[in-house]
């Protein structure tokens, strides 16, 4: 009886950028599997664990970012910050086209409590000066209601998304003159099954990963003010620890490094 060679689990997503003809809407899909993979595996190595509830928030709040990023120009640079007052937590994500690589972690210690939940976005391209920010209150713990009033203020035009299930989420946005009753009237499962009853055309397709890049050497540039203040960072220790705000992976910085 002959073994088969495993399949390696494949590493990127696949995000589609779809036009619904009629409709004059855009729909972004993707199966998120290959990129919730890469963030668990990430969570293993650093040995850091979150509470269900916020990692199903963070999970959905990656699925929307995602698809969002894929429908913009391909040189934007994005995060996403949700200032959450219960659970009191924040939760962040990240993410390049170009780069194909999207990053995020949940922040529980040394919270600042906020009145309300606020959700910030903030978007850089290699040609601007300061990045382009935005901000607003949202009146739930549901990343996938966010991502609607996120397109309603921000973007200026209509946004919807959805989870299809499992690691599957889908995205459409409104283009001029698009059908908004249909827009409206779209679920879940109308979406899933959009080839069978609208006209749809693929324009492109963009892959990402779970991967952050950071290194010792990328870290360190944060700490550049404490040069000239090493007993109040070291606090009379030799070493400390520090985790990168991008990923939550922890270093260990020496007085030495620091020098």
């Amino acid at each position: 009886m002959s073994s088969q060679t495993p399949q390696p689990a494949e590493e990127f997503t696949r995000v589609e950028s779809i036009f619904v003809r009629h409709r004059n809407t855009l729909l972004l899909r993707a199966d998120l599997g290959p990129i919730f993979t890469g963030y668990y595996l990430h969570l293993m190595e650093q040995k850091l664990r979150n509470s269900q509830k916020l990692d199903a928030m963070l999970k959905d709040m990656l699925g929307g970012f995602v698809l969002h990023l894929v429908s913009r120009p391909w040189a934007e640079t994005i995060a996403w910050t949700a200032n959450l007052r219960a659970p009191r937590a924040n939760l962040f994500v990240t993410g390049s086209s170009t780069e194909e690589s999207v990053s995020a972690r949940i922040f529980t210690e040394d919270v600042r409590e906020p009145d309300q939940n606020y959700f910030y976005s903030q978007t850089t391209t290699p040609n601007d000066r300061e990045p382009r920010l935005s901000s607003l209150i949202v009146d739930d713990n549901d990343p996938i209601d966010w991502v609607a009033q996120y397109y309603t203020q921000s973007e200026q035009r209509p946004g919807r998304a959805f989870h299809l299930g499992g690691d599957r989420y889908a995205l459409l946005a409104a283009q001029p003159d698009f059908d908004e009753e249909w827009f409206n009237a779209a679920t879940a499962e109308s979406i899933d099954t959009i080839e069978q009853s609208e006209e749809t055309k693929l324009l492109e397709s963009r892959r990402l990963t779970f991967h952050c890049g950071c290194t010792i050497g990328r870290i360190l540039p944060i700490l550049g003010s404490w040069r000239e203040k090493p007993d109040e960072l070291f606090n009379g220790e030799d070493r400390i620890t520090i985790q990168c705000p991008r990923c939550a992976a922890r270093y260990t910085v020496s007085r030495s490094m620091l020098q």
